[in-house]
């Protein structure tokens, strides 16, 4: 995979940074990218700023980053054992709002970090920075769920092939390549899902006096076949005989099914798009794709449509 040529890893003391440290120095040797390893740190508290006496606050806090540094170039220390050009920082503030400020400044292609969270259950999975970052980066941000995989044996990939909508056009182009791109390079098993729902709910078609029962089927087989011709054509653009695949049209909630498929077959990574949603301030992501994210139990890889532009500020 030759896309990240400028690679974040965001190494949060408080997860587990054995998974993404890894695939952050992977991604980093294929690609022959830069790699910066960053922390961010909490501003002092105003109640501890008043209680210092012995040194002055930011003498205080100088001592937190410098020794959030030294454990930052151990990480440092095993790239450059791999001739990888790494560099690391520590910045204070909030830490999606300075993870994304510094995307901004210094045009990083993507961004990996640990799930924040150390339990399996699934509505714990990604806690509140991993949220915003897959809400608002304008980059594409990789969350990896702690394990003992080296691998990703299963890659999902969710598409929508809608031909009038141009962001989810440009966002299955992405989603496809990395998921392919993936899969190529770690030999995965790789799904690729699309689902579909009617436009009115079949239960106001069975309704007396709407449709005969035989006329409401066949309305829901040229809707399935309407969505299953759409995804014939997103995949001929795409050379899949040498890679172990299955596809799945599915019909429901997005979220319900695409969660149900990553449970059933044991997925280890989802590649899915955020969509932003023009004209609502700060809302910038998708209803389906909160909702899937609030389900699954695996490492998400989230992008987001070319000239996505994020809340967030460039300056504090």
């Amino acid at each position: 995979m030759k896309r990240f040529k400028n690679i974040l890893l965001f190494a949060d003391p408080g997860t587990d940074v054995t998974m993404s440290s890894k695939w952050a120095l992977t991604l980093a040797k294929q690609n022959h990218a830069r790699l910066t390893v960053l922390d961010v740190v909490g501003p002092l508290p105003r109640d501890l700023q008043r209680a210092i006496t012995i040194m002055t606050p930011k003498e205080l806090q100088g001592i937190v980053i410098k020794d959030r540094l030294s454990q930052l170039e151990k990480l440092a220390k095993q790239a450059r054992k791999k001739g990888i050009r790494v560099s690391t920082k520590v910045l204070i503030g909030t830490p999606f709002l300075e993870i994304i400020r510094e995307v901004l400044h210094n045009n990083y292609d993507l961004v990996i970090k640990s799930a924040e969270s150390k339990t399996t259950a699934k509505q714990l999975l990604f806690g509140s920075t991993d949220l915003h970052l897959m809400r608002k980066c304008p980059c594409p941000v990789w969350v990896i769920k702690p394990s003992k995989r080296k691998l990703n044996a299963r890659i999902l990939a969710a598409v929508d092939p809608d031909p009038s909508n141009l962001e989810a056009k440009e966002l299955n182009a992405l989603i496809m390549d990395l998921a392919i791109a993936l899969a190529t390079q770690e030999r995965s098993e790789l799904h690729i899902v699309h689902a579909w729902k009617m436009y009115v709910k079949e239960s106001y078609l069975n309704l007396p006096g709407s449709l005969r029962p035989q006329d409401a089927a066949k309305m829901v087989r040229e809707e399935r076949d309407l969505h299953k011709d759409r995804l014939d054509e997103l995949l001929s653009n795409y050379d899949l005989e040498a890679i172990d695949h299955n596809v799945h049209l599915l019909k429901g909630d997005a979220s319900q099914v695409i969660s149900q498929l990553a449970d059933k077959k044991r997925v280890e990574l989802l590649i899915m798009g955020t969509v932003a949603r023009t004209g609502i301030s700060g809302f910038l992501i998708g209803n389906t794709a909160e909702e899937v994210l609030r389900k699954v139990n695996c490492s998400v890889l989230a992008v987001k449509p070319e000239g996505f532009v994020t809340p967030v500020k460039r300056d504090k």
